[in-house]
Order: C-alpha cells, then structure tokens, then sequence
C-alpha cells in the first residue's frame, strides 16, 4: 500500500508496505547532483556523498561501519547527474536503529578536515579507475561530446584539480545551499507498522531548518550536439558510442521509445545483437540504452571491437538505426518487446531496494506514485502507430553523435565525419 506524508520542514516521505518481506530498505533522495554544480564545484555532490559516512558528532567512520554490519544490513550511497542518495537495508525489526543511523548520517555528518585529505585521496583513485575501464571512459567522454559545456555533460567524480583544492567551508555551504528540505524525499518500502513508521520519521527526519521557496535548481535543457570524437589509447579493443537524442524521463513517448531501444539493442533478441555479434562475430558486448533527465534525453549504443572493424560495426550499427528510423518495426518484434519491458518491470521491482527506488523517483519526476498497474497498462497501450512516429522523429542519422576511443586507425569513421 502506498502512502505520501509531506512533514512540517517540507520533507516528503513516501513509503510502500510490503508484508510479506522480512526487509525494509530506506532511502534519502535530495534533489542534486552534478549538474547543478557551477564547474568550480564540479565532483561536489558525489564528494559530500563519501564524507556523509566518514563520522557524525556521536559516531566515527569505523563504529558507523561496525553499527550497520550489527544489524545484519546494508548501507550505501550513489551519486547521479540529477540526484544524491542514502539508502540503508535492514531486517524489519530493526527498522527504528536503521532510521536513527541514517539520520545522524545525513544531519550530523562532521566533515573533519583529517577526514577530508583522506577522502580526496579515495575519490582520485576513483576517477583513475574509471580512466583505466575503457567502457565507463568511452560512455563519459561521449556525454561531453553530445552536451558540451552543458552541466550534464560533465563527470560526476569532477576533475582531479576541484577535488584536490576543496576545502572544508565548502563542502558547507554547498550543503547549506543544497540540501533543502523541499528538494528532499524519504523513501520507504518493505515491512513496517504504518502508525509507528509515521512517528518514526517524524523524530528523525522532522526537524531542522524548515524549506526555503521551491526553486528548479537553476537547471535549463541542454542541446544536443552530433559529430565525430576520437581518441587514441593503447587498447586491445576500440570502444564505441553512437547517439542520438531521446526524450525526457516524464515525456508522454517514453514507453514507445522504451520499445523501439529494446528492438534496437536493449535485450539479446535485439537486431544489433544478433546481426552484429550473434551473426558476425564482430563484438563480444553490444547494447543500446536509454539516458532520461528531467528536461532531456539521450540513446546510446555501445560496442568494442577489434580495431580493423570499427567501420564496419559503425555501418552495421548506423543501418539498423536508418532501418527503424524509415521502417519502424514489426509488429511482432513490437509485440515480443512489450512482453519483454512488462516482465522485466515486474521482476526488477520484487525487492524492497527496488520499490523504494521507485517511490523516490515517482515523486521526483512526477511529483506523484506510478502503480506497477498503470506502468503494465502504459505499456500495452504502446502500439505500431505511436512507435511508427516516435521511430520517425528520433532515429534520424542526421544529428548522430559517435565518440570512439582505442588503437584508432587515422581514417576511421571518416564516412561519418
């Protein structure tokens, strides 16, 4: 059962009952992420998400970790473009020492200067570890590509030069100018007594400064941008990125759009990877994934191949999109990938984490809950009509954008240049 309480400093807490799980999992979502950082702050928000657990005026990083392996639970945090989060997963019945301890996480964090140099040190390694997974490199380097100077288009980790001259104040202020109230959502799914969870939030999340006027953040839609980036490293493979542009996270074509990516590259019966792994042996990872942002949007493939292949999986990748782009799909590929998006939506929301993801979203983007109901509906309600007009207005090659990174020959890819 879903319910909404808004408390008294502007805090929005939604929670789903789940009875027959013995787990409870709780979220705190704030409305901020990197791309609200000015590019002096940028690897702000992620940074505060590391500091958040490195001790509180009545606890020490080491007792934080020992108190949440006590309990026989999971605590963790993750940083986005659009959002910061802080989630614990317990036992129902230690539900109440779960909310105290992320309580005093998120209000009482310390940010001891000692703490903070030794921080730094953990999120440079970080950012050279991302360096060094040829994958997650390719996929940023093409969101600085696509989107520009645009905040979206900027790592999350921030550069090594912000991290390394950041100071304690801040970090502060930041949080100061941040952290609202009403940019904030506690999210709650699992097995739990509603009266007393009621109380509960009430007492560990009610107090403090009450919400200043809503604001958007600041943030405006970014435009997107095509061409050719390449980027010479020393690689087994080349690693690739094709995109295009796609639609926002609420936008009312999002399920079609879900349907013609899962054709295109989104699952192992898709045309790419069958064409281009499964019939050509040209890639061992291919896939096409959907990016959806408050105001905007991206599709993206994704490829590693051996270096002499790239234009022909560039051309393989290109061909399928144009195919759907003046063709759309069939309606029996459109059938089997409405089956597809209905069972893995049902299956991804069957844990306690995956509900109070959910919850923080919903409210987020909609500022209202999406029964898995109405989800199933909206996606049956998807026919050959809509994905035939959506396919028209977004697989266009015209503004593709491709970003490549490995043992490049100096020619590749010129076709598209």
């Amino acid at each position: 059962m879903y319910r909404k309480l808004v408390l008294d400093n502007g805090v929005r807490v939604v929670t789903e009952r789940m009875p027959t799980l013995k787990s409870v999992t709780v979220g705190v979502w704030v409305n901020i992420g990197s791309r609200d950082e000015h590019p002096s702050q940028a690897g702000y928000s992620h940074f505060i998400e590391h500091m958040l657990f490195k001790g509180t005026r009545k606890r020490t990083s080491a007792e934080i970790s020992c108190e949440i392996d006590a309990l026989g639970g999971e605590m963790n945090a993750f940083t986005s473009r659009e959002t910061t989060t802080y989630y614990v997963k317990v036992l129902d019945q230690q539900l109440e020492r779960a909310l105290e301890l992320l309580s005093d996480l998120f209000h009482h964090s310390s940010f001891a200067p000692k703490e903070i140099e030794k921080e730094k040190q953990v999120v440079l390694e970080e950012i050279r570890m991302v360096q060094d997974d040829p994958e997650d490199l390719v996929q940023e380097l093409h969101m600085g590509q696509v989107l520009r100077r645009h905040p979206l288009g900027r790592s999350i980790l921030g550069r090594e030069k912000t991290i390394r001259g950041l100071r304690r104040q801040d970090l502060l202020h930041y949080i100061e100018t941040h952290y609202d109230p009403a940019q904030t959502v506690v999210s709650i799914a699992g097995n739990f007594e509603q009266a007393q969870l009621d109380r509960l939030v009430e007492r560990y999340f009610g107090k403090g400064r009450s919400a200043r006027a809503a604001h958007l953040n600041g943030r405006s839609a970014p435009d997107m941008h095509g061409g050719v980036l390449l980027k010479k490293k020393r690689l087994e493979q080349v690693h690739l990125c094709l995109g295009l542009k796609g639609v926002a996270a609420g936008h009312q074509d999002r399920y079609a759009l879900y349907a013609l990516n899962s054709v295109l590259g989104g699952s192992v019966s898709s045309r790419l990877f069958q064409e281009v792994r499964e019939r050509r042996g040209l890639v061992y990872s291919i896939y096409s994934f959907l990016s959806g942002y408050s105001d905007s949007g991206l599709i993206t493939v994704y490829a590693a191949t051996r270096p002499k292949e790239v234009d022909r999986v560039v051309d393989l990748v290109c061909r399928e999109i144009q195919q759907i782009g003046l063709k759309s799909v069939e309606e029996q590929e459109l059938e089997r990938a409405k089956t597809q998006m209905k069972g893995s939506l049902m299956l991804s929301l069957e844990s306690s984490h995956s509900r109070m993801s959910k919850l923080a979203k919903d409210e987020l983007t909609y500022g209202r809950h999406a029964s898995l109901e109405d989800m199933l509906a909206q996606i049956e309600c998807v026919n050959v009509e809509q994905v035939f007009n959506v396919a028209h207005q977004f697989f266009l090659l015209d503004s593709l954008a491709i970003t490549g990174l490995g043992p490049l020959a100096p020619r590749s890819v010129q076709a598209y240049r």
